[in-house]
């Protein structure tokens, strides 16, 4: 199974759920601002990561986990991803998972000052806490993924 978590940017929501998914981040409370500069792509892509797939690793169940940021495309996304998987008959093998419904406005504007102005600060202070405030939200979302993918892989 392939699991893409997929946000605006690849850059926060998307890396910070895959990162929960691979227990990088423990789920059972709030990351420090240095563990989620820690994680693997969080606050660090910039204009040519758009639309690439990027690998965070492999779970627990052997699942592959990837992270993508896909601008403005919205859920139009997945059923893309979903779509191509289903011509090349590997429609079972794949879950995407739309992330952008978790970000908070302190994320959204963090995320803007830091990875699309440049400003990394006050951006990134701004998203950090706007991430924490976000957490248990991104918890909820994947622990129903990595049910979700459990259940596919019988």
């Amino acid at each position: 199974m392939k699991v893409i978590y997929h946000c605006y940017g690849g850059a926060h929501s998307s890396v910070m759920a895959a990162a929960l998914h691979l227990k990088i981040i423990e789920k059972q409370r709030l990351p420090t601002e240095e563990e989620m500069m820690a994680v693997p792509y969080y606050d660090k892509t910039d204009n040519g990561d758009f639309g690439s797939i990027r690998f965070m690793g492999i779970d627990d169940s052997g699942n592959e986990v990837y992270v993508l940021g896909k601008k403005s495309m919205g859920d139009k996304y997945s059923r893309i991803l979903m779509g191509v998987a289903e011509i090349l008959g590997a429609g079972d093998e794949i879950i995407a998972i739309d992330c952008l419904n978790r970000v908070n406005m302190s994320m959204k504007l963090g995320g803007f000052l830091s990875r699309r102005i440049g400003l990394i600060f006050p951006g990134r202070p701004v998203l950090l806490r706007g991430t924490q405030k976000a957490f248990m939200t991104l918890v909820n979302l994947v622990e129903t993924v990595r049910l979700k993918s459990m259940n596919r892989c019988r």
